[in-house]
């Protein structure tokens, strides 16, 4: 098999039928009952990379970190065959796939592409979820009449995709979001998995626990230690048995999943971004408290200049601390008022890392992020009482348009002027 056949694959459009997962029918599909689409783009960051540098076409490209402590954020299928996945350490995949050519993430790119295709969804129908950049929900009850059923509307879009973009997406096609998405995933790269609504436990029962919405790797072992391996294990587990082990909410949720049961519709509505964050590696694990806290401070005013760009203000604020070992904590702190104020998501961001536990622990990496975004809009606001009239407001405004006329960090807080030479 050439490297070209190998990263695309044999496409998959499938039907799962009663032996299995058969071809889709030449004829009309099985779709009725099945208005939602789950659209995935194939290893996108290393996709939009491979458009800038065709010449690349038979080179294994994985996007990520390119420093020492770099972590991948997408690998091609030609470096997934070596073993190389998302969030693994960038000298470990260099280790498994050494030919392979490495670049950090295209912001620019990647949203000028994401917008692009975004497009494609929204002229198919207005019932669009987005999840991330790379890939959406979609309710297709109303394209039926002018673009034809789902499984033609998938087609579409695909072709579209490939011909508009040039790169390829994998679509479910299924009666709820739940398994579409776990269709999607079934069948990538660059495939079409129809789930009739007959069909569903078929689907779902062989597939392992932890294809369950939910599972971690905690909840996981607490099915295991029960006995159960399969969704189809779950499936035949009485639900109080699933509540006394998991906890009531947890419980329910997986034995409703588990026979594919999943009230959520396509969220239009909820479109807007549901997050804005930012977060930094370290060259070396650093364990100054004070060099964590100017981090934490860079970190929110980043957070801050791209709420106020984006209109929005955050309710919660998370700080998330990753040591050596990789392992993760995250700690978040609701405010009483949105904000999109650096000022603001410091103060709290300080707070949650003096009580994280891990105050003079080497890190790795750290991490801030505004949740629970609104419309600054529509925020009202009061002046706090050692506020000047003129207001941080203001003073963070001016940066704004220093930024923007000059470049970042043309105007800093003072506490960042004078980094110590180790911070760079």
């Amino acid at each position: 098999m050439s490297r070209r056949q190998l990263e695309r694959g044999a496409a998959l459009r499938g039907v799962v039928g009663a032996d299995g997962i058969e071809p889709l029918p030449t004829g009309p599909a099985p779709d009725d009952g099945c208005p939602v689409l789950h659209v995935d783009m194939d290893a996108f960051f290393a996709g939009v990379e491979r458009l800038e540098r065709p010449e690349l076409r038979d080179t294994p490209i994985i996007v990520g970190g390119t420093g020492a402590r770099g972590v991948v954020s997408s690998a091609d299928y030609l470096a997934r065959a070596y073993g190389v996945h998302s969030a693994m350490p960038m000298a470990r995949a260099l280790r498994l796939c050494p030919d392979a050519a490495v670049f950090p993430p295209d912001g620019a790119a990647i949203r000028r592409v994401s917008k692009a295709v975004r497009e494609i969804l929204l002229s198919v129908t207005p019932e669009v979820e987005p999840l991330s950049v790379d890939e959406a929900f979609l309710d297709v009850s109303g394209a039926r009449l002018r673009l034809g059923s789902p499984v033609r509307v998938a087609e579409l879009i695909r072709t579209r995709v490939a011909a508009e973009q040039g790169l390829t997406c994998s679509v479910g096609v299924a009666p709820n979001k739940f398994v579409a998405k776990l269709a999607s995933t079934q069948c990538k790269p660059d495939g079409l998995l129809l789930v009739p609504g007959d069909r569903v436990t078929a689907f779902l029962h062989p597939l392992p626990v932890g294809a369950l919405w939910g599972v971690g790797e905690k909840t996981e072992q607490s099915l295991r230690r029960l006995g159960l391996r399969t969704v189809g294990d779950v499936a035949r587990t009485p639900e109080p048995t699933l509540r006394s082990a998991l906890g009531e909410a947890v419980g329910a949720h997986l034995a409703a999943l588990a026979w594919g049961r999943d009230p959520r519709g396509v969220d239009s509505e909820g479109a807007a971004e549901k997050s804005i964050g930012t977060e930094e590696t370290f060259p070396r694990d650093v364990a100054d408290p004070d060099r964590i806290r100017r981090e934490l401070l860079e970190l929110s005013e980043k957070v801050a200049r791209r709420l106020r760009a984006a209109g929005v203000a955050g309710r919660t604020v998370v700080v998330k601390l990753r040591r050596g070992d990789f392992s993760t904590i995250t700690r978040s702190r609701t405010l009483a008022v949105p904000t999109d104020l650096g000022r603001d998501i410091n103060a709290a961001a300080r707070e949650l890392y003096a009580a994280s536990g891990l105050v003079g622990a080497p890190l790795r990496l750290v991490g801030v992020r505004a949740e629970g975004l609104t419309d600054s809009a529509s925020v009202h606001r009061q002046l706090a009482f050692d506020e000047p009239e003129t207001g941080w407001r203001d003073a963070e405004g001016v940066m704004d348009e220093a930024a923007r006329r000059f470049g970042a960090g043309a105007l800093r807080p003072a506490s960042l002027v004078n980094r110590d030479e180790n911070d760079i």
